[in-house]
């Protein structure tokens, strides 16, 4: 197979030599490249090598099913987490294919996309219960806009579009989640009631330090500085699709974190050393090693699921209505409360920018902007009143 590049305008144009019809007529595809010479070479040899190992597919002829397949295991798959490319299969296999997956790639709109967001909205439900809702939530729709406006902006990246459909459309506006969070005398009481169970360390940890349930449970002692009074959060442990376990790297840069540990916490980690290693000499040959903060009883990896469980639990005896999540909410709630600045808990909480956490906490906001108005309040007024003197 073979072709060349060819400029037209201000763009280029890769074509390929296809050969000759059965009426001996030469056969080309043209494709257009906006870019440089080299951007056009570049194209020019992708093209020739997915010709030769029988991968290409002509651009007019790509329904929107397999190229959303292509990127799913092409880019998709090598950028993401186990757990995140399930959720984006199971969102293109159960949502966007069945509806818009047979409309050849370069022939999708924007209206085609609005048609698709407003049925899964009304009538999308895969498991309806009698006399329950036929639609999926808004938080769902978006969460199918954002994978499809994802693939097919690489789609334009890759120059099978020229510009990325998805963006003219309006997703669907999803009712932001109201933040539940204990307040320092609830906090004490959880922690009373978790006291002599395997649950207490873990929420100690988990209100001083803001970690995510996954962090926890893949948190390691090599991980863990004692002495400086930090822990260190490089990987997670997550559940797939299947039900297994995977241990995973943060998804942005700012989740892989450090930070500080407050005295009660320190005190706490090393009581639960002790112990842990009482249980390990205990165990002998049944215990499995991994070196982690919070295994299960034999070594294992803990199962979120199984803290979840036990988590409720406590909470239903202790008649403290909270999710484990929400203790990550105490934590930079209290912070927030006590004038810590939104920057460190940002930080803290691994947000991969400060606006995440103004966004997620505002409702605490006109509080603290009363204090701010009252502080300088009182600074210009002593300045004032010293200037008159």
């Amino acid at each position: 197979m073979k072709g060349h590049i060819r400029k037209r305008g201000k763009s280029w144009a890769v074509v390929i030599e296809l050969g000759r019809d059965a009426d001996g007529k030469r056969r080309q595809k043209w494709h257009t490249v906006h870019g440089t010479k080299a951007d056009a070479q570049k194209e020019l040899v992708r093209i020739l090598h997915e010709l030769n190992t029988g991968l290409y597919a002509e651009p007019d002829r790509l329904l929107v099913r397999d190229y959303l397949g292509r990127w799913l295991s092409d880019h998709a798959k090598p950028n993401c987490s186990t757990r995140t490319w399930e959720r984006y299969k199971d969102l293109v296999d159960s949502y966007i294919s069945p509806r818009i997956g047979h409309l050849p790639l370069a022939k999708l709109r924007p209206l085609h996309i609005q048609e698709l967001e407003a049925y899964l909205l009304s009538d999308g439900r895969r498991r309806r219960r009698e006399g329950g809702p036929t639609g999926l939530s808004p938080q769902t729709v978006l969460h199918v806009h954002g994978v499809l406006r994802a693939a097919l902006k690489q789609a334009v990246r890759w120059q099978l579009l020229a510009r990325n459909p998805a963006d003219a459309v309006r997703p669907p506006r999803a009712p932001r989640a109201e933040v539940q969070a204990l307040d320092e005398e609830q906090t004490v009481a959880l922690l009373k009631a978790a006291q002599d169970s395997r649950l207490y360390v873990p929420i100690l940890l988990a209100t001083t330090t803001g970690l995510r349930r996954g962090e926890l449970l893949a948190l390691r002692w090599q991980d863990v500085n004692l002495q400086a009074g930090v822990v260190t959060v490089v990987q997670n442990l997550r559940v797939t699709r299947t039900g297994g376990l995977d241990f995973g790297v943060p998804k942005t840069a700012k989740g892989r974190r450090s930070i500080a540990l407050p005295p009660l916490a320190i005190q706490g980690l090393k009581e639960h050393r002790r112990r842990q290693k009482e249980q390990r000499l205990r165990l002998g040959p049944v215990w499995q090693e991994h070196g982690l903060v919070f295994p299960a009883p034999d070594g294992r990896p803990w199962h979120p699921d199984n803290l979840t469980t036990a988590f409720r639990d406590l909470c239903d005896r202790a008649s403290i209505k909270i999710r484990f999540h929400d203790l990550r909410h105490t934590h930079a709630t209290q912070l927030l409360r006590a004038g810590v600045h939104p920057k460190v808990v940002s930080e803290r909480l691994g947000h991969s920018t400060i606006g995440i956490t103004m966004d997620t906490y505002s409702h605490l906001l006109p509080g603290m902007q009363e204090e701010a108005a009252a502080r300088i309040e009182a600074s210009l007024r002593t300045a004032l009143e010293g200037g008159r003197e």
